[in-house]
């Protein structure tokens, strides 16, 4: 099991990439990769389950959403989206509906809508 991420941690990377996105520069990996990371440790403890899978490549992976547990092979409900609008959307700065609009997010499976547990932070 990953090592889980400290809010202080999380925050710092969070800041730091969104300091890199106002000045124009590309986030480093490794806060890139924190924030995506610490974001997700959020959904989890926010809407804790197994039916729904999020990925974000190449940072992570998670289950997510009450429901039928899946285990083996490609699950029925997948949401996937890159770490820039995976942020975006965990932070409020974007919305679901206009991110999948513009194709910024695959989803499939009748529960693989985040609607109701985004944003996670303010």
């Amino acid at each position: 099991m990953p090592r889980k991420i400290t809010t202080d941690e999380g925050r710092s990377a969070l800041a730091a990439v969104g300091a890199a996105d106002a000045a124009g520069a590309t986030p480093a990996r490794t806060e890139l990769a924190t924030a995506v990371r610490y974001l997700l440790q959020l959904l989890v403890e926010k809407a804790p389950g197994g039916a729904v899978e999020v990925r974000v490549p190449p940072f992570g992976a998670v289950q997510v959403i009450e429901g039928p547990r899946h285990t083996r092979g490609t699950p029925p409900n997948v949401v996937e989206t890159d770490a820039v609008t995976w942020i975006a959307l965990a932070t409020g700065r974007q919305r679901w509906e206009d991110a999948a609009a513009s194709g910024r997010i695959l989803a499939s499976g009748i529960r693989a809508d985040l609607t109701d547990v985004l944003p996670l932070r303010p």
